[in-house]
Order: C-alpha cells, then sequence, then structure tokens
C-alpha cells in the first residue's frame, strides 16, 4: 500500500490560507529558536507567499525534500499551509549558512530568510531566494519513507503519519466538513447544546456500551448518542443541535466502524418525518458544495473524481420505502426476510444504484430502537430514515421522528426490555407539554470518508480507536 509521503515529485497543495504570526523568538518552554538579526524579515505563512512576491519574508517549517546541485542546494520546506522550495546559491548566503544545508535531514525543523519569487515549476508555485538559513532541530532519520508501508506500520506511526500531503489532505477536509454542520445550523436557526459523555444508560443498545465505574453512584457509561438530551432541549430552544464525541463497543471490523467518532445531531420540535428527511438532505447537500468550493486542491491530491459529488449537490435525494428497498435488493438477487434491518452489504448494493444518495424511510419497528414514532398508516413501520451515500458508502444518516406519546413510549420501553427508573427525566418530557419532534444523527468520519473517496474510514480521524487498537 502507498500512502504517500514525501514522494520526489512536485505537489500543489493550496490548502485554506492562514494568517502570519510573530517573528521568530525564545520558545516559551525553554527550545531556543533562533534569531537571524534584529531586522528579520516578517514570518510569513507558505499559503500566503502570493501576497509577498519580491519581499524578503521570514519561514518556518519543516523539511520536506532535499537536493544538491554543485553549488546550488535546494530544499522544499512545509509549514502546516503548503509547500514551497528554497533556493540557496553558494555566496547569496553566509558561508555558515550554505554549509548548515548539509546537516538537514528529512523532517528538520528550521527556519529560512528570503525574497520570494513567482515559480511555476516549484511545488506549490513559489520558491524562496534563500539568505539566511538556521535549523531549530535536526531530525534523526525519519521511519516513513517514500517506500511502500503496511496499515499496521503507519497506524502505529500515527503521529507521525500526519504529515503526510493525504493525510493533511484528509484532515483539511474533515475540517471544512466540520465548519459547513456549525455554519448551517447557526444559518437555519438551531443552537449548539452540549451533551453529556457520561450516562446513566443506554440509548442505542445495551450491547455496544463502554461501562465505567463513577465515583459512588454506580455504573456509567460513555455516550452513544446525544439525542435523548437533545430532545429536552429542543423543549426549551426549538432547534438543537451537538457536535461532539461518540462511543460504540461494537466488535466490528469492518471499513465503516470504529469505537470512538463524532456526530453532529440534530433535534427540533414539532418537526415530522418529512421535515427530519428535508432536513438531512439539505445539510449533505450543503457540506458536499462547501468542500467542492474550498477544497477541490485536497480532493485532486487524493485522486477524487468531483463528478459523483457534483450530482450530490443538483439534488434531489431519491426516496425508497423500506418494502420498496426489500424488492429493489430482490432484483440484484439479495433477499431479505422482512422485518429485518439492512446491513452494510445491503446499504452498499442500494446506494451503488443510485448518483445521489438515497433516502430510505419507514423501517420495520422491530428493527429500530425503542423512541421512533409508530406510523398511524402501519403501526408495525416507524417513521425512521437512514440517508445511504452513494457509490458504495452505505448509511452516514439515521434519523426519525420521536415517541411523543406517554404511554406508547412506555409500552416501547417494555417491549424492549429497557429499565424504566433511568429514564424518568426523559419520561417527564411527554408528561409536561409534549410535542411532535424528530431529528438524526450524521456520523462525521464516514461523511469525510465517502467525500474523499477512502475505502476505511480509519483515515478520516486523526487517532483513530478500532477494536483493536488504542495507540498512539
Amino acid at each position: 500500500m502507498v500512502l504517500g509521503f514525501a514522494k520526489k515529485r512536485e505537489i500543489e497543495v493550496r490548502p485554506q490560507k492562514i494568517s502570519a504570526v510573530g517573528a521568530a523568538a525564545s520558545h516559551p518552554y525553554g527550545l531556543v529558536i533562533p534569531s537571524m538579526n534584529t531586522e528579520s524579515p516578517a514570518v510569513t505563512a507558505i499559503a500566503d507567499l502570493q501576497t509577498h512576491v519580491g519581499q524578503a519574508v521570514t519561514l518556518r517549517g519543516w523539511v520536506y525534500h532535499l537536493r544538491s546541485s554543485g553549488k546550488v542546494r535546494f530544499l522544499v520546506v512545509r509549514d502546516g499551509t503548503g509547500l514551497a522550495q528554497g533556493v540557496l546559491v553558494k555566496g547569496n548566503l553566509p558561508e555558515e549558512d550554505f554549509q548548515q544545508f548539509d546537516r538537514l535531514t528529512l523532517e528538520s525543523s528550521l527556519i529560512l530568510e528570503g525574497k520570494v519569487k513567482a515559480e511555476p515549476r516549484a511545488p506549490g508555485g513559489y520558491e524562496l531566494e534563500v539568505s539566511r538559513l538556521r535549523p531549530v532541530n535536526i531530525s534523526q532519520e525519519f521511519p516513513i519513507s517514500p517506500k511502500e508501508h503496511g496499515v499496521a506500520f503507519l497506524l502505529d506511526r500515527r503521529h507521525l503519519w500526519l504529515r503526510s500531503p493525504r493525510q493533511q489532505a484528509i484532515l483539511r477536509v474533515r475540517d471544512e466538513v466540520c465548519r459547513a454542520c456549525r455554519d448551517f445550523f447557526q444559518e437555519r436557526g438551531f443552537v449548539l447544546v452540549d451533551t453529556p459523555i457520561l450516562t446513566p444508560t443506554s440509548c442505542e443498545g445495551t450491547t455496544s456500551l463502554f461501562e465505567t465505574n463513577y465515583l459512588d453512584q454506580g455504573k456509567a457509561y460513555l455516550s452513544q448518542s446525544g439525542q435523548l438530551y437533545l430532545e429536552a432541549a429542543a423543549m426549551a430552544l426549538g432547534r438543537v443541535y451537538c457536535f461532539g464525541p461518540t462511543f460504540r463497543a461494537e466488535k466490528s471490523k469492518t471499513r465503516r466502524h470504529l469505537t470512538e467518532f463524532w456526530m453532529v445531531e440534530a433535534e427540533a420540535a414539532f418537526f415530522t418525518l418529512e421535515d427530519v428527511m428535508a432536513l438531512a438532505e439539505d445539510l449533505v447537500r450543503h457540506m458536499v458544495a462547501r468542500v467542492l468550493l474550498h477544497q477541490e486542491p485536497q480532493l485532486r491530491l487524493l485522486e477524487r473524481d468531483l463528478g459523483p459529488l457534483e450530482q450530490v449537490v443538483a439534488g434531489p435525494f431519491p426516496r425508497l420505502s423500506y418494502g420498496e428497498a426489500l424488492e429493489r435488493l430482490k432484483e440484484q438477487g439479495k433477499e431479505i426476510p422482512w422485518g429485518e434491518d439492512l446491513g452494510g452489504d445491503e446499504e452498499t448494493v442500494l446506494s451503488q444504484m443510485f448518483q445521489r444518495p438515497v433516502l430510505v424511510h419507514r423501517y420495520p419497528r422491530s428493527a429500530k430502537a425503542f423512541y421512533m414514532e409508530p406510523d398511524p398508516a402501519d403501526p408495525r413501520l416507524a417513521l425512521c430514515v437512514d440517508l445511504l451515500a452513494p457509490e458504495g458508502y452505505g448509511e452516514i444518516v439515521g434519523g426519525s421522528q420521536r415517541m411523543d406519546d406517554l404511554e406508547t413510549l412506555l409500552k416501547s420501553l417494555a417491549a424492549h426490555n429497557l429499565p424504566r427508573e433511568p429514564l424518568e427525566w426523559y419520561l417527564d418530557l411527554r408528561r409536561y407539554g409534549s410535542v411532535p419532534h424528530g431529528g438524526f444523527g450524521l456520523g462525521l468520519e464516514r461523511v469525510v470518508g465517502w467525500l474523499c473517496g477512502l475505502h476505511h474510514v480509519r483515515e478520516t480521524i486523526p487517532f483513530p480507536r478500532l477494536i483493536d487498537r488504542i495507540y498512539p
């Protein structure tokens, strides 16, 4: 598996601009960062070099590539915002600085001064005519090289693997998706509510809970979802959402599963299933449009085909009932007994039938969570929906209209063998001014994996937690 670290080729990286910060100085924790002189040019981010052509600047970063040609030395530097080439010509900088080049190794940290020059052939399109060079730290031999490495090797060195252009591109797409979600909900009047990570009971089934001792209060569990608490907040604020980590102790090794992942969840008073489906579709289209607008260079670096994503923005999304989905699957040779939930294989087959995400709604209640409202037209069904991403990526959103009647909810708790006492506060929501309401949860890592065209979600989060991995 080639996973793209410091390959000896020119790579154009144009991430979001990051403003320059202060000049080189002493590190607050004791590492001495060498200064050039008292009148050093202003520190500039590589992403901002286009605005400094012909000017002297200071760059701070790490060595990405080195080569030497007689009296001319070349180095490619990265600083987290992009790549830039530095050119050292003997006689154009102090001899001591010129000789420092020979000490440099891959990932050594350094500070450069020089004049910015537009150079289309250089990585990033700009180069620095270096007038000063000071190493900050000479790196030991870097363990990740341009050769092929296995997944286990790279995951053991995830803290270093993050420095590769591919991983940086994925994390920039993730960042864009996060900001797009927050902007989307703010623009529509939703209020951010932080829900607990430690909870007294399950909301998605007791078989996938991480358990801990909670002081002298007995057992507590890492949250599977903020939904139940969002329902309470929706009765106070009308429209709310949360965005944070969730935990599922599922013993699954599929390419779609992590034990710790992030979800954005929305909840709104007076929302029906139709409202939930419309909001979920709008959110997904908004996220895809934002990534295409701001992160196209990252997608191209990842060699992502943009055509399917452009289809998503165009909308609308097709909709299938559970019964219609079973018929489609049967036509493809996958016969599922009525009443069973759709698994990953079935979701993949369905999602490959459409160019856009598909909304599959009204699953059997027996296959879904206790809190989902029965369909008045057929009480065997729940007013719920799963949104399946195209290209075989499967479920990225799950939502429903919630039960708003106290007696119906009590019967559902009993049918699911769930204890009533730890959920009395949740039952109170039906005792005091209950209204129809609904919402959904969107899995961040699955969305990022789909947008980036990745095979496995482990690359979509900085430090993945898998069934067999908690290091580093």
